[in-house]
């Protein structure tokens, strides 16, 4: 399986991105879709998941103003930010595992988020 993310880049604090991430093949049988992100000189961090019955979970520091979907038809995984904080700077990556019999744990190259003040 591999990860194509995109729609990163230099935003204004209150500004909008939405980043997408594209999985080769079906994503039908993945079980959690996420995004993930790395500040700088930090650990990578879970921002939110989603799973294939479309359940979402949030990181606190993202509630109310990140919402993670996902597009089983075009195999792709969303994260819309609204509200973008300076703090939100990182390198967004996106994840995907799929359970049981031929489980994998994917990663993709990551997108660079940069909100300036």
């Amino acid at each position: 399986v591999q990860l194509q993310a995109s729609g990163g880049g230099l935003v204004q604090a209150g500004g909008s991105l939405k980043l997408s991430c594209v999985v080769s093949g079906s994503i039908f049988d993945i079980n959690i879709m996420g995004w993930y992100r790395q500040p700088p000189g930090k650990q990578r961090e879970m921002v939110a998941l989603i799973s294939n019955v479309g359940s979402t979970y949030y990181a606190d520091f993202v509630k109310g103003r990140f919402s993670i979907s996902r597009d089983n038809a075009k195999n792709t995984v969303f994260l819309q930010m609204n509200s973008l904080k300076p703090e939100d700077t990182a390198v967004y990556y996106c994840n995907v595992q799929k359970f049981g019999t031929q489980s994998f744990n994917s990663w993709g190259q990551g997108t660079l988020v940069t909100v300036s003040q």
